[in-house]
């Protein structure tokens, strides 16, 4: 297939190892952090640690908008569908996040309220516009990638004049949060991890740009590597960053050529433009109120508002304290770590965001890492 058995070709994959492992430094560490969840599941699903140094590792970032989004958010979107007016549509891995004292958005379906999983924002416009009578409200969550989608929605909406149309808007942005990781590394009095550059997000470059994690580079001397999420492009990114390293360089380099530009997609970035404004602040789970990093509908779209036609209120909730998905986000800690992880918490019985989403770093570590766990305890 064009474009995809190209980049899983394991003579490559083995080359560009080589070549990884001739470039370090046995004298130095390296430490990435791959931001990406599906960075995270590629390396996880093609083993590709197994094929990098002892000394060049990859430390898991805050993974999916599923994964950072909180318990109080989470708790919200549960109190509106459970209103009878309500017909609320999300899409399906939100289904099963655990919310406060073990509710969920299924369990609220199961006790009646109507929720509808859904695969794009046109389905939610297509549901208000055959049930006028019902308020139709789309839970809409992702970083820079979705939020295109969602504000066509928002337009198209008003164009339609769907009155029965409004958004729960969850989206947030990827600079501010890898500016958290940089600046406070160490919240909650955990010291954060070492790092010393990052694989960049792919399908939010495309939309962005490259050139949007030049401050990285710039102002803390991290180099960058956008890069695709097939196993040869993360491990041609790790190969660039590890050159960048010992050459003392920090740029930002472009891996993913064949689909991202450094200054993006300027149309998707002006239709998000006209509809979203920045939030004062917005909560990650695991970074706690991150500086303009959220975003919430303009003042001239206001009608499609969810919070503000339902009044409703902020939700500040506590994590499952046994759960250590916020610190996992960070990079400070693995999902082996975690005491729950596959005892209390598996995919069928989450404990915390990150084991529900499939890009979630649990999640990839269970279907995958796990197994190459118990090879190499054999093997000692």
């Amino acid at each position: 297939m064009k474009y995809v058995d190209e980049y899983r070709d394991g003579a490559v994959a083995r080359r560009i190892s080589a070549a990884i492992a001739q470039a370090a430094d046995p004298a130095r560490s390296y430490h990435f952090m791959e931001f990406c969840g599906g960075h995270t599941h590629a390396i996880s699903r093609y083993g590709l640690e197994d094929l990098l140094p002892p000394n060049v590792r990859m430390v898991h970032g805050p993974g999916c908008p599923v994964c950072v989004l909180p318990v109080g958010r989470i708790d919200m979107a549960i109190q509106l569908a459970m209103r009878s007016e309500v017909t609320l549509c999300t899409y399906g891995d939100l289904m099963r996040v655990p919310g406060s004292h073990g509710a969920s958005l299924l369990r609220a379906k199961a006790a009646g309220a109507d929720i509808r999983m859904v695969y794009s924002t046109l389905d939610a416009l297509a549901i208000a516009q055959a049930e006028p009578d019902r308020e139709v409200v789309f839970f809409a969550i992702g970083f820079e990638t979705t939020t295109p989608p969602t504000a066509l929605a928002i337009k198209l909406a008003q164009a339609r004049g769907l009155a029965n149309f409004t958004v729960f808007c969850n989206h947030v942005l990827t600079p501010p949060a890898i500016r958290g990781i940089l600046e406070h590394p160490d919240l909650g009095g955990q010291p954060g991890p070492r790092l010393d550059g990052f694989v960049g997000p792919a399908h939010v470059s495309a939309v962005i740009g490259s050139d949007a994690f030049a401050p990285f580079a710039r102002e803390f001397k991290k180099p960058v590597v956008v890069a695709g999420f097939e196993p040869l492009d993360v491990m041609q990114a790790i190969l660039m960053l590890v050159r960048q390293v010992n050459d003392g360089r920090v740029e930002v380099e472009n891996q993913y050529i064949r689909a991202v530009t450094p200054a993006g997609n300027e149309r998707a970035q002006a239709e998000v433009d006209a509809v979203f404004e920045l939030r004062e602040d917005f909560e990650w789970r695991g970074f706690g109120r991150v500086p303009a990093s959220g975003l919430k509908l303009r003042e001239s779209y206001a009608a499609f508002d969810a919070e503000r036609r339902f009044a409703m209120a902020e939700i500040s909730a506590a994590d499952n304290p046994a759960c250590e998905c916020g610190t996992i986000l960070r990079g400070i800690k693995r999902p082996t770590d975690c005491k729950l992880f596959g005892t209390l918490c598996t995919p069928e019985t989450p404990m915390g965001s990150c084991m529900v989403s499939s890009e979630g770093a649990c999640a990839a570590h269970w279907t995958y890492g796990r197994f190459r766990d118990h090879a190499r305890r054999k093997v000692a």
